[in-house]
């Protein structure tokens, strides 16, 4: 947690910063914000392209120049005013608008680094320019911002104070991230059944409960009694002490599977109560590797297309990143160019092949419903599009930031479902971490809307080794 300093302070803005949000500038209250020439070169040296980093920094670029054109008087080297430029905020409804200063570097600031430390780098540039303002500013905390994790070593290493940018981080800590699931103690029925009424619709069990436990649920939480009856059920609506729960199909029977497979525990059968319910549109699965994701996400996605024609076809998507080196350029078009970094749809794609007897006909009727109901897109070209009636699976999710989650999520039509599969125990993006992974990120922003779900999936079910050795290596 981080420690509150009082007074008025000076913040230090490293290039890695800016580039990961443009918004950076004006996210800090009533306090001063610093930028080094240095950051200014990389990111004219960064600004050409049709990349995230490319767009946060020409945004950041064109925020600059209106705050100096809105004050034309005011001199970069005595601060310019940061509230000449107010940002909307959509998810509170309030602006953003910062009282401090924004200065830039306009004079040579030179300050002692250890002959360890060369000059001539650009981080050891913004180090000595920080360390400069320290000394200089005797009455005020200098902090230097960045999000690369050996900065803020050398920083704390040279005295300097130094943290990350927190801005998109949870508010909460990782371990009390919601996981979608309660357990209800053995005496909650009589704790929460007065004034109850139970009734059935369309072949759907309904409880109307009350209580001191409703509070802590939110929206479709997963609840369930480890007893012999095996009681689970869905939250539904819920008001104040009072909520509607719903009676959970059990799709680990075999006359509830789903496109062949069914649930083989109670985390993965509440993941395929919210993957098979058309009222919710945004499905958020974490969980470790091996414990059924991308499988559950699948299957439910080709009934509902093929069998149900809930969604006229299935687009997957996943982020780019390789676990080792880099294979370079890939010939063809943008699916084929997609397809080596789809290797989990294609393994499940056989479990879930309905002749898997027969290697032939399986692999024909695979490769058919994939170049028919199944597409496979690119995140770079999602910009400006907008997918209607369609099923998307967001693999990898624990990669994204949370500005390229929202960029993916706001392209939803109407009758849109998304789904997004992660595990924050395998990031590969620098600078993201757990608690500032998109996928976290939109876990924490959606759990109070009633047509989202999430669930964490804790028991791994690929095989005995690969349990042994997610456990022990």
């Amino acid at each position: 947690m981080r420690k509150r300093i009082a007074g008025k302070r000076i913040f230090v803005l490293d290039t890695n910063v800016i580039m990961h949000d443009p918004t950076s500038l004006f996210r800090f209250s009533e306090h001063d914000v610093f930028i080094p020439m240095v950051v200014l070169e990389e990111l004219d040296a960064a600004k050409k392209g049709l990349s995230e980093v490319a767009r946060n920094v020409r945004q950041a670029s064109r925020f600059i120049d209106d705050l100096i054109t809105k004050s034309p008087h005011s001199k970069l080297d005595k601060g310019i005013p940061l509230n000449n430029v107010v940002l909307p905020e959509k998810q509170s409804g309030k602006a953003i608008q910062s009282s401090g200063l924004l200065f830039i570097q306009t004079e040579q600031l030179e300050f002692k680094l250890p002959d360890g430390l060369p000059g001539s780098k650009p981080d050891n540039t913004i180090l000595s320019v920080a360390l400069s303002l320290k000394s200089a500013h005797l009455h005020h905390t200098v902090t230097l911002v960045s999000k690369d994790i050996n900065m803020r070593i050398k920083a704390t290493a040279l005295s300097l104070h130094a943290e990350d940018y927190f801005n998109d981080r949870l508010s909460v800590g990782i371990e009390q991230l919601n996981t979608g699931l309660a357990q209800l103690p053995n005496d909650f029925w009589e704790t929460h059944s007065k004034d109850m009424s139970s009734w059935k619709e369309e072949g759907r069990t309904f409880y109307k409960v009350s209580g001191p436990l409703v509070s802590q649920w939110s929206p479709n939480h997963c609840l369930y009694m480890d007893d012999n009856d095996g009681f689970e059920a869905v939250a539904r609506n819920i008001d104040g002490n009072n909520a509607i729960i719903e009676l959970a199909k059990d799709f680990r029977h075999k006359k509830h599977e789903v496109w062949g497979i069914t649930a083989r525990n109670r985390e993965q059968s509440f993941a395929l109560n919210l993957l098979m319910d058309p009222d919710i549109d945004f499905v958020t699965l974490q969980g470790d590797a091996g414990t059924g994701k991308t499988l559950l996400t699948l299957a439910s996605a080709l009934e509902q297309t093929i069998e149900k024609h809930l969604y006229k076809e299935i687009i997957m998507t996943r982020v780019t990143i390789p676990v080792g080196e880099d294979i370079g350029f890939l010939p063809g078009t943008e699916e084929e160019k997609m397809t080596p970094w789809m290797g989990a749809l294609m393994d499940n794609m056989e479990v879930l092949s309905p002749n898997q007897d027969t290697d032939a006909w399986g692999q024909v009727a695979t490769e058919d419903v994939l170049k028919r109901w199944i597409k496979i897109r690119s995140l770079n070209f999602m910009r400006g599009r907008t997918f209607l009636n369609k099923f998307i699976i967001i693999d990898e999710a624990q990669n994204l930031t949370p500005k390229q989650l929202k960029t993916l999520i706001t392209r939803s039509g109407p009758s849109t479902k998304i789904v997004c599969l992660g595990n924050i125990a395998q990031i590969d993006t620098p600078y993201l971490t757990e608690s500032s992974s998109g996928i976290t990120y939109v876990v924490d922003r959606f759990k109070q809307w009633e047509h989202s779900g999430h669930i964490t999936l804790k028991t791994g079910e690929r095989s005995r080794l690969a349990d042994y050795a997610s456990e022990h290596l």
